[in-house]
């Protein structure tokens, strides 16, 4: 196993699933499936953001956006892999998803991570900007130059978009877009 793949099996171990599921659903915790947190909204496929997480590659130290930010599973698992010299800003448009995803994470003691609700009138949080890492965990049409934008130098963004997930390098002459598989999420309202 890589690093990378070692340091997000690790943050799975400290991060449990069942603490981000409403109580009906914990019994699911475990299994390799979207799950419904309600709103429409499901907490994503295990696997799924594993393969995202690895293709992220978080380093400790670093600022990271979390776009579609949901349960705040993904928030805390991001928390995990910066560690207390990171910071991780999760955003969230349901405000019912806001505050649970805020008591979760209260649950885990990981105060360098916070969920916000996202501005209905902006994408992602530019007043943060510029980010190292951005996850976006709902599917845009097209790629999203407003969060392209809050990338910083050789920063990266890994979102779905029209079906198809991307791995995103901020370059000066340009974004570097590899593509990585399909996927379906919930779409990215923006």
């Amino acid at each position: 196993m890589d690093e990378v793949s070692e340091r997000v099996e690790q943050a799975f171990a400290r991060t449990p699933r069942s603490g981000f599921l409403p109580e009906r659903e914990r019994h699911r915790a475990a299994e390799d499936g979207p799950v419904a947190i309600g709103d429409d909204q499901t907490n994503s496929q295990p696997s799924t953001v594993a393969a995202m997480l690895r293709l992220l590659d978080v380093r400790p130290g670093q600022l990271v956006l979390d776009v579609g930010s949901g349960s705040g599973w993904t928030t805390a698992l991001l928390a995990d892999l910066v560690g207390p010299e990171g910071q991780v800003i999760g955003v969230e448009r349901i405000p019912r998803l806001v505050e649970t995803s805020r008591a979760a994470l209260l649950g885990l003691d990981r105060p360098w991570a916070q969920v916000r609700h996202a501005d209905p009138d902006v994408l992602g949080a530019p007043g943060n900007a510029p980010f190292a890492r951005i996850l976006v965990s709902a599917e845009a049409r097209e790629l999203p130059e407003q969060l392209v934008d809050q990338l910083a130098p050789d920063g990266v963004m890994v979102l779905p978009v029209a079906g198809e997930m991307l791995r995103v390098v901020a370059h000066p002459e340009g974004p570097r877009v590899t593509r990585h598989g399909r996927y379906r999420f919930v779409p990215l309202i923006s």
